[in-house]
């Protein structure tokens, strides 16, 4: 019997193979393989629980290989499998007859000096990585094992202690995978009291954008950008509830589709982020990290290669709420992910490429005041620092933002909550356009210049709209293909096949620079 384990790096990590010798000798315990610290004290640990569960430690001379073994192995996962790899070795050798002769198995766990086992970390990463490289079998910790069942027809076997795991090698039958554990719909998307519109799930209504009051334009930027997946920056004064309602953008958006599910939930997996007893993530992820994130913290890196904001915001959303307050080199290393949907990190001679399809969200003041504009207060800022203020934000990151929205404040008497449009409303015509681009394959802000060819035909007074608009605001290549792709977006919303001239008249409205933006130009 192959024990194998899993040694974590980056987005994929490796399979390991555990083997055991068993020679005359002083009894020692040898572990080689470029085995880390956490690694070399898993002797101590394994030796310790073996004797505390009530089993026999071999009297040989025991001689652990981890291999391949020009490849670093890290993290206390090795616990469970090493020890295992002793007690069967111990088994085979005392009667050749015995009944250790399954198929090659997935073993990882960290062990407890008496012998229980506790969960750790890239189980669902482990799982899938196994399943690929043809290992139908997998001992995890109890607390994993719901984590592991997710990768179907994979047999799982959820110990608590040693005894147990121990045990599960001589008894296949107590191996379950996801079917014969779980008694619900195969539809992973299902969760409580999820909404069904026209054949897309979207998570039960948490946020009610009816309570925003007077900002009808910003929350139907919102709308078109859930639909087509488009990035979006709102800018205006302090209190006008650009931040309110960007947080609130999760309720607009649906549930992951089986295989986005499946990438977000090894990502979580490998970050140790993943709560207990979660089998998959079925919410799109809405991530908001604070001002003073780093690089490393934003793409990720670290000793383990380890995912960053922007690879935990796959197939979901990244908001970055006062982005002019974000490093501007932090700021600067969003464009290659969101042009290219991955981020590739290097560490001592390895490399590792995380999925990173995230949509992305601003919010920002005018100026370094927030008084910029407003009707009400005295704006101090120069132009110099304004200028300077908005350089942080740079032309070809603004260049890559589909919707760009300028907030007015509003006061209460002013605001008219019967114009307000509910969540379930809004979600109605977001349903309709994402039900048309999952027909096509792919949201409409991912559209290459030949889908666009294919896929983004307008009608003779669009087109006449475009022109005019990319002559008057001299629009870049990149913002004219971003304006055919919001109406797009919108045509969809309305279910039609063709972009008119309403539909290229809003998406203009949208793309054009407004107020302060009209300084970088």
């Amino acid at each position: 019997m192959r024990i194998f384990c899993f040694s974590p790096f980056g987005y994929e990590g490796n399979l390991v193979t555990v083997e055991v010798d068993l020679r005359r000798g002083i009894p020692a315990v040898d572990i080689v393989g470029l085995a880390d610290n956490a690694v070399k004290e898993s002797r101590e640990r394994m030796k310790s629980a073996i004797i505390n569960s009530g089993l026999l430690f071999p009297p040989e001379r025991v001689l652990i290989s981890l291999s391949p073994a020009d490849l670093k192995k890290e993290g206390a996962g090795f616990d469970l499998a090493i020890a295992l790899a002793v007690l069967s070795a111990k088994e085979n050798l005392e009667n050749e007859d015995s009944a250790f002769q399954m198929e090659p198995i997935l073993v990882i766990g960290e062990l407890e000096l008496n012998g229980n086992i506790r969960p750790v970390k890239a189980i669902h990463a482990a799982a899938a990585t196994a399943y690929a490289s043809g290992i139908r079998y997998c001992i995890v910790p109890a607390a994993n094992a719901e984590e592991a069942r997710e990768i179907r027809t994979m047999k799982i076997f959820g110990a608590e202690n040693l005894t147990e795991a121990f045990n599960a090698l001589k008894n296949t039958e107590s191996f379950s995978d996801y079917k014969t554990s779980h008694i619900e719909e195969e539809n992973v998307n299902t969760i409580k009291d999820a909404v069904e519109i026209n054949g897309i799930l979207f998570p039960p209504e948490e946020f009610e954008f009816k309570e925003i009051c007077g900002q009808q334009e910003l929350v139907r930027g919102l709308q078109i950008a859930a639909a087509g997946k488009h990035n979006l920056l709102a800018f205006g004064p302090p209190g006008c509830g650009k931040t309110l309602s960007l947080q609130r953008f999760p309720a607009l958006v649906p549930l992951l589709t089986k295989e986005e599910s499946q990438s977000v939930t090894r990502i979580y997996s490998i970050a140790g982020i993943l709560q207990a007893g979660t089998r998959i993530i079925k919410k799109a992820p809405f991530r908001q990290p604070h001002q003073t994130s780093t690089i490393e913290g934003m793409c990720g890196g670290g000793i383990h290669c380890s995912p960053g904001e922007i690879s935990l915001a796959h197939n979901g959303t990244l908001f970055l709420d006062e982005a002019a307050e974000f490093r501007t080199s932090v700021l600067q290393i969003l464009r290659v992910p969101l042009e290219t949907g991955v981020v590739t990190l290097s560490r001592a001679g390895r490399s590792t490429i995380f999925p990173a399809n995230f949509q992305l969200l601003m919010s920002m003041n005018p100026c370094p005041c927030g008084n910029y504009g407003s009707k009400e207060k005295l704006c101090l800022c120069s132009a110099r620092s304004v200028e300077q203020y908005w350089k942080k934000i740079s032309a070809p990151l603004l260049d890559r933002i589909d919707l760009s929205i300028q907030v007015e404040k509003v006061s209460i008497e002013n605001s008219n909550s019967s114009q307000s449009i509910s969540t379930s409303e809004l979600r109605k015509e977001i349903a309709a356009a994402i039900k048309i681009q999952r027909k096509r394959g792919k949201r409409n802000s991912r559209l290459s210049p030949s889908e666009i060819k294919e896929f983004c035909q307008m009608n003779s007074e669009a087109k006449k709209i475009l022109d005019e608009a990319t002559e008057t605001y001299e629009f870049s290549p990149r913002s004219v293909s971003s304006c055919i792709k919001i109406a797009r977006t919108i045509s969809d919303m309305k279910e039609e096949n063709i972009i008119g001239k309403n539909s290229m008249e809003e998406a203009v409205k949208f793309k054009k620079p407004a107020g302060t933006m009209n300084l970088l130009a």
